[in-house]
């Protein structure tokens, strides 16, 4: 069929209505954002003919993704947390500011208020006996160029059946295993041990996972350290890094891979490798420097206030 009524002044007017245009009441910037994304909601109706059965089959769909509380996990696996990210990088090259260590999508499982350590942490509660153990360090340096003495480095990953701890299903895991906040010490530096983590996927038979099927692509992910580093002056920087060797380094669902992000893994079985980290055995070691940005006229202009997180 043919018929459209998108452009009908009475069409029009209903969305001007439905929005609040006509009130004088309520909040402007959420009237605009409304307008237009019902806007091109109606739209796609119209030009692609959309039967009310393929639309109530959405709006099931939606309630499916509210009760499993995936919003977080369908939004990278649709990209738009990686658009976001192009955005910013456009900004920032528009206001010409290069960006030595690159940002990369947080992920839906960051819990706040993990235990805080000064120059190394120790992340893994030491349960999961199939992991590798893993040694990562580097140094935090400003927008100057130097090191950042006091810089907050917030790691956080994954187990090698790939569950987080505060979302393991299983309940095997200690409350914040695996996520700490390092302080740098007073050359910026910053190092921790752990495991290797895996990769994951979404989960079997989820609302996301019935979309990506009909979609004909997979949710998988690869093996990732996610970091929150902050400082005085300094923008936040939200990013991951990908372990090398993954064979879904480039096939990541999220999107989430940027080249800078995949550090060399390095296997150490050495006396003196093993006895200077004071282990019992070999280990692989990554080391990731990173580089933060200044301020915009004072103001850290890419920080996310809304979305606070208190520990399950």
């Amino acid at each position: 069929m043919t018929v459209k009524i998108f452009n009908r002044p009475d069409v029009q007017e209903f969305l001007n209505e439905l929005s609040g245009l006509n009130s004088s009441d309520g909040n402007p910037r959420m009237k605009e954002i409304v307008h237009r994304l019902m806007s091109d909601l109606f739209r796609a109706i119209d030009d692609l003919n959309i039967t009310p059965d393929e639309y109530w089959t959405g709006i099931a769909w939606l309630n499916d993704l509210g009760a499993a509380g995936q919003a977080g996990l369908i939004s990278p696996g649709l990209g738009l947390d990686h658009f976001i990210d192009e955005r910013l990088d456009a900004i920032d090259a528009e206001l010409g500011i290069e960006n030595p260590t690159p940002r990369t999508i947080e992920g839906p499982l960051y819990v706040a208020g993990a235990p805080v350590e000064h120059g190394f942490a120790r992340l893994d509660d030491g349960r999961d006996t199939d992991g590798h153990t893993l040694i990562m360090h580097g140094t935090v340096y400003g927008s100057d160029g130097t090191p950042l003495p006091g810089a907050q480095v917030e790691v956080w990953h994954c187990d090698t059946r790939g569950f987080y701890s505060h979302f393991d299903p299983t309940g095997l895991q200690s409350d914040f295993n695996m996520r700490r906040t390092i302080i740098s010490d007073d050359q910026g530096r910053y190092k921790f041990q752990s495991i290797l983590p895996s990769g994951y996927g979404v989960p079997p038979g989820s609302p996301t996972e019935k979309l990506l099927t009909a979609l004909g692509r997979h949710g998988q992910r690869p093996a990732h350290i996610h970091l929150f580093i902050s400082a005085p002056d300094h923008r936040k920087l939200t990013t991951q890094i990908n372990i090398e060797g993954d064979p879904l380094i480039d096939d990541d669902f999220a999107y989430a891979t940027r080249e800078g992000l995949v550090p060399r893994v390095i296997e150490r079985s050495d006396d003196e490798s093993i006895r200077a980290n004071k282990l019992n055995g070999p280990f692989a070691e990554i080391s990731f420097d990173i580089r933060l940005t200044a301020l915009v006229d004072g103001v850290d202009n890419q920080i996310n206030e809304q979305r606070r997180r208190a520990a399950a």
